[in-house]
């Protein structure tokens, strides 16, 4: 008699599939592993400091060391009562002469921010690389020139510096104009700078130091953290005295001239009326909180 036939099971390879399906997935799950743990340890790319003022649909950049020194060129066109067309002009001098920077090279004798000669008479070479002294030499000059507001901004640069590229000037304006409305406060809100995260907290004296260099007598009430380390201090600021006659352009003026110094004094944040700049947030934003008094700017620094 015949044995019957066993039947051969179907499907036998089911559970080789399902091994291979296995082993993808954990390998998978193996890489994906690896690569998030090498994302992890990647250092974080460093941040690309700059500077922005906007106009009329246009962001002019600068960097940082050029935007503090663009700070100081309005503060003290501001300080002596010039109008923001004064401070364009400066700007414009200086983008063409040095690139805003307060270098201590340039054709013949020529040194600073203006290029200015010590064998033209413009002072000592110890003078002129000092940027106060500097620019208020260029503006001392610019006030003499009848009706200067008036003309091309080329014109009015060459009548102070009389370089042998007259017409170089002009191809800055727009830039000029853009920073000279923001640090003026014409421009709310329109300059922002966007920086690497304070290396070493330094309190409160590099930012009266600086209110004291750009703006002399300024109030400035200092307020110490008193708490656990890492807590803010902060360094509150009066634009009435600036221009009376227009507090809350003053107020946003002197807020976008902290901004634009916040490099070189450590400022963490500041804020004027309901908004407020940081570096952890670089760009204007509400507070959420109670509007500060009018003319109020308020500096922030870590430790």
């Amino acid at each position: 008699m015949a044995r019957p036939r066993r039947r051969r099971r179907r499907g036998g390879c089911l559970p080789a599939l399902g091994v291979a399906v296995l082993a993808v997935l954990v390998v998978g799950l193996g890489v994906a592993g690896v690569v998030a743990l090498l994302d992890r340890a990647r250092p974080e790319r460093p941040v690309a400091e700059r500077c922005v003022a906007h106009l009329d649909g246009t962001d002019w950049s600068l960097s940082p060391d050029q935007a503090q020194n663009a700070a100081l060129v309005s503060s003290l066109a501001v300080r002596r009562g010039l109008p923001a067309r004064a401070v364009t002009i400066g700007l414009a001098t200086a983008l063409q002469e040095s690139r805003l920077e307060n270098i201590d090279y340039g054709d013949r004798d020529s040194i600073g921010l203006f290029q200015q000669r010590p064998s033209q008479g413009w002072g000592t070479v110890e003078q002129i690389m000092d940027p106060v002294y500097s620019t208020t030499k260029f503006y001392d000059g610019l006030e003499k020139v009848a009706g200067y507001q008036d003309m091309p901004v080329t014109q009015a640069a060459q009548a102070v510096q009389r370089s042998g590229f007259p017409d170089a000037y002009a191809q800055h304006e727009a830039r000029s104009r853009a920073w000279a409305s923001a640090l003026t406060g014409f421009s709310p809100a329109a300059l922002r700078c966007t920086l690497r995260p304070v290396a070493t907290p330094t309190g409160t004296g590099p930012v009266t130091d600086r209110v004291a260099r750009d703006w002399g007598d300024l109030p400035a009430v200092v307020t110490l953290a008193d708490g656990p380390e890492g807590t803010a201090s902060t360094v509150d600021l009066d634009a009435t005295s600036i221009a009376p006659q227009d507090v809350p352009r003053a107020a946003w003026g002197l807020a976008q001239w902290a901004v634009a110094v916040a490099r070189d004094t450590g400022a963490d944040a500041v804020t004027v009326a309901d908004q407020r700049w940081s570096r952890a947030d670089p760009t204007w934003r509400p507070t959420g909180a109670p509007a500060l008094p009018t003319g109020q700017v308020r500096v922030t620094v870590t430790g």
